[in-house]
């Protein structure tokens, strides 16, 4: 759910565009990149959780997608993801969180191997039949002529009730006999882009 941001960093990928092909697109290596958000409960415990499978593309006109499969949530307790497909993400009805930005690729500057900018994105988290907007700040680094990874330099923080999760999360609270989880989400993100 709360993975949207990391796909802001996808939109990072035109930067490469400038030794490739002028129509090449760019696609999320899902295998090698990571979203994560963290939850609190109970006031003081913290932990990290993340999305298995992700999808994404920044296609040369500019425009950037990542698309988060819920069910693929990973806790590391296979109850505890099973009540948050179902309780909190609603996936039946939401199976996809879907992160969004339209680059301006004039600016963009070659970047040889190894080198590295930093952006701040405006981007779109569309969750549980929601859109909220925000600004990423994001590190793209050019790893080859075909690759480049993008990182969050600070988590984007997302609040459960922008998404109207808050009936879900009142119910994995109730279930699991917390006192409290915290609405607000940290959300980070490494994302690696390869041209095809």
């Amino acid at each position: 759910m709360f993975k949207r941001f990391c796909c802001t960093a996808l939109a990072l990928l035109p930067l490469a565009f400038v030794t490739s092909p002028a129509h090449a697109d760019w696609y999320l290596d899902g295998e090698s990149s990571r979203l994560s958000f963290i939850s609190t409960k109970n006031a003081n415990l913290s932990e990290v959780q993340r999305f298995l499978v992700l999808h994404g593309k920044v296609d040369a006109t500019g425009q950037a997608q990542v698309q988060v499969e819920l069910e693929s949530v990973n806790s590391g307790i296979p109850l505890r993801d099973e009540r948050m497909r179902k309780a909190l993400f609603e996936i039946k009805t939401f199976p996809e969180a879907l992160i969004s930005a339209q680059i301006d690729l004039r600016p963009i500057k070659d970047l040889a191997s190894g080198a590295q900018l930093e952006l701040r994105l405006p981007l779109t988290v569309s969750l549980h039949g929601k859109e909220h907007a925000y600004n990423a700040e994001l590190l793209a680094t050019r790893l080859d002529d075909r690759r480049f990874q993008v990182v969050t330099l600070e988590p984007l923080v997302l609040n459960a009730a922008d998404f109207d999760l808050l009936p879900g999360l009142e119910s994995l609270r109730t279930v699991a006999g917390l006192s409290a989880i915290s609405l607000s989400v940290p959300v980070g993100a490494v994302l690696i882009f390869t041209a095809r």
